[in-house]
């Protein structure tokens, strides 16, 4: 009586049994070559060796498959992904506040932040708020948002050129 065979696994490679291909290529614990072959024959190697068949790349013709401890792809390949999901950055989006008659330490210090934001690979919203009379002023906020653009010309690019909100102009500068 033969006993029910067991579900394939859900997440990760195929490996021993699981493999529907009747043939695969097989390559050895040492990295060998040891050409096409029937996938019993090659799983009776591989337990010769004490060692689990895995299918490590099933969409090739014939599908490749290796001599390996399964736990231990499995392990590597979990730590490989949580490594490259820690090591990747999620661009923000940073927002400085002027006013259009900013003195020009104050503008330095913006700047400064701005560069600091450009360099960390992050967005930099900056937005110019008009008070009172100074909207009827619109040509200042644009020539400094214009000089602001200038200065930040070597390491920055304009994404969404200054527009006017309401009381307040934006512009969104992003790294290159």
């Amino acid at each position: 009586m033969r006993r029910p065979r067991a579900p394939p696994p859900m997440n990760g490679p195929r490996f021993n049994e699981f493999i529907q291909s009747p043939k695969v290529r097989v390559i050895d614990q040492d990295g060998e070559n040891l050409g096409v072959m029937y996938t019993r024959e090659a799983m009776e190697q591989a337990k010769g060796v004490g060692l689990d068949l895995v299918e490590v790349s099933p969409n090739a013709d014939p599908p490749v498959a290796k001599f390996l401890d399964v736990g231990k792809y499995k392990y590597e390949a979990q730590k490989k992904a949580n490594l490259a999901r820690k090591s990747q950055k999620t661009q923000e989006i940073k927002e400085i506040k002027m006013r259009p008659n900013i003195d020009d330490h104050d503008y330095d210090v913006k700047m400064r932040s701005i560069h600091k934001f450009i360099g960390e690979g992050d967005k930099v919203k900056v937005t110019l708020r008009f008070r009172g009379r100074e909207l009827s002023h619109g040509q200042l906020g644009m020539q400094l948002l214009q000089r602001v653009q200038a200065d930040c010309a070597e390491d920055a690019k304009v994404e969404s050129y200054p527009r006017m909100e309401g009381r307040q102009m934006l512009m969104v500068l992003s790294p290159k």
